[in-house]
């Protein structure tokens, strides 16, 4: 789609995507922005990768949970339009991200079938389509997306990559925030971001130092400042 302003790459699982896309929605709605949200897929990115020797042992059943949610919103997308995709995306975050942590979940449990049942009947959306989880043949059609998303930045990043102008404008992988700017910050922030990619010369500012998220599953609240992890690799990969 070339007739929106901005095509916002996620995985439902990833809690940095999450934040960024509420950041999104308050720019959104002050600069009066179309949002296409497109998939990419953080189990597919990585599926060259040996799991169990790159990632921490939880991390194989979370992306393989996100690339499931992501197979309903093709679903969705396909029967009830690219517009669907946005609530049910907010709809999946509020259950997955905005409830605090809990020990006792098995690994991958953010693709249950009630979970996703109950995301789709708050998106006015039929529950039926909790079906689609299990549907391996949306695959080719989420590592088509993902691979889109890692043309327009390369390959060493992870979600969410935002296009903003597409399809001839700049494109950037995150920005990666751990605390929800408000409204005039979130302007402020959309406004150095798109400023600073827009320098034909600009590759890449970054630092892998970074706070929990200020988000409920990390048990992390508005008022705290969550503990500074270094995430190597973007992702606290054990080894590149």
């Amino acid at each position: 789609m070339s007739d929106v302003d901005i095509n916002f790459y996620f995985d439902p699982i990833c809690p940095f995507a999450w934040m960024t896309s509420k950041w999104i929605r308050l720019v959104q709605a002050q600069r009066g922005y179309t949002v296409d949200w497109r998939f990419i897929s953080l189990r597919l990115i990585n599926s060259h990768l040996d799991y169990d020797s790159h990632f921490p042992a939880e991390y194989e059943a979370q992306h393989t949970a996100g690339l499931r949610l992501l197979r309903v919103a093709s679903a969705v997308r396909e029967l009830h339009g690219r517009e669907a995709v946005g609530p049910l995306y907010a709809a999946f975050g509020a259950r997955i991200l905005e409830t605090g942590p809990d020990e006792g979940r098995v690994p991958g449990w953010q693709a249950a079938g009630d979970l996703v049942v109950d995301a789709l009947a708050e998106a006015g959306l039929p529950v039926s389509l909790a079906a689609a989880l299990d549907d391996t043949d949306r695959d080719a059609e989420i590592q088509a997306e993902s691979d889109e998303a890692l043309s327009l930045t390369g390959k060493d990043v992870g979600t969410p990559i935002i296009h903003f102008e597409p399809s001839h404008g700049v494109a950037f992988f995150g920005p990666v925030i751990s605390r929800l700017p408000d409204e005039e910050q979130a302007a402020q922030l959309w406004d150095h971001v798109v400023g600073l990619a827009r320098f034909p010369g600009f590759a890449e500012l970054k630092r892998s130092l970074r706070e929990q998220p200020q988000l409920p599953s990390f048990g992390v609240t508005t008022q705290e400042t969550g503990k500074v992890e270094d995430w190597h690799a973007g992702s606290r990969r054990l080894k590149k």
